[in-house]
């Protein structure tokens, strides 16, 4: 059971780097030919979109998130190098509401967002698409519950309330057999910068796996230079 648990993990975590990524990604695909040819040293790689092939960004090269850093260099693209007044200086907004340069903040409950380098990343809190229903819930449907934020599997002719069904749990249902299951929040998904940690619970009235997923940064991607210490007399 726990090999199966740990594959539906990696697999729902690589949906939901998808829905973050394919956002940037709406367009049709049409790569040139023939591929480019790249530098003695430089990789080939497929782009953010996983669309064309690209040579990968080198250190002092401009990047997006469409056009890779050299991944096998440990390099990371700096969104806070296209402003002048550095990253502290770069700040966010949305909806009228400005934020600060690495803030993180919820413009719904279904969401959770990051500002960096002006710009607004944001992953779901809601991913009843990666979970399934129960094998014994009768015509599953995804609704929502009074009182919750995500849409939920209901069935038919069983009560959906998670009061009673945390009840019916103490009483002898299948539930009360659940054996809690949680992993450790993964490594962050990026070495600089925002990226996503994502864990397996099934903490829930009804005992499923369920996908829970946070934003982290491990540190900042644009680091201020180090001024060089000055002697006592000035020079």
């Amino acid at each position: 059971m726990n090999n199966a648990f740990s594959r539906r993990g990696v697999h729902q975590y690589l949906k939901i780097l998808c829905i973050v990524v394919c956002q940037l990604c709406d367009g049709p695909c049409h790569c040139p030919w023939p591929p480019p040819t790249c530098p003695v040293g430089v990789a080939l790689v497929l782009d953010g979109c996983r669309c064309c092939q690209m040579c990968a960004r080198q250190e002092g090269e401009p990047c997006t998130e469409r056009e890779l850093c050299d991944g096998r260099q440990g390099l990371q693209c700096d969104y806070s190098a296209s402003f002048p007044g550095g990253a502290e200086r770069a700040g966010c907004e949305l909806d009228g509401v400005r934020y600060e340069e690495g803030q993180s903040f919820q413009p719904t409950c279904m969401q959770l967002c990051h500002c960096v380098g002006g710009g607004i990343t944001c992953v779901p809190l809601c991913n009843e698409d990666l979970n399934l229903p129960m094998a014994n819930c009768p015509n599953p449907r995804l609704a929502q519950l009074p009182g919750r934020c995500c849409r939920e599997w209901v069935c038919d002719g069983l009560d959906n309330s998670p009061d009673i069904a945390g009840r019916s749990a103490s009483s002898g249902s299948p539930w009360s057999n659940c054996v809690e299951q949680i992993t450790e929040w993964s490594a962050c998904s990026r070495s600089c910068g925002p990226g996503v940690s994502t864990r397996m619970s099934n903490r829930n009235w009804a005992c499923r796996p369920q996908t829970q997923t946070r934003l982290c940064q491990v540190r900042p991607c644009h680091l201020a230079p180090r001024q060089p210490p000055t002697s006592p007399d000035g020079e």
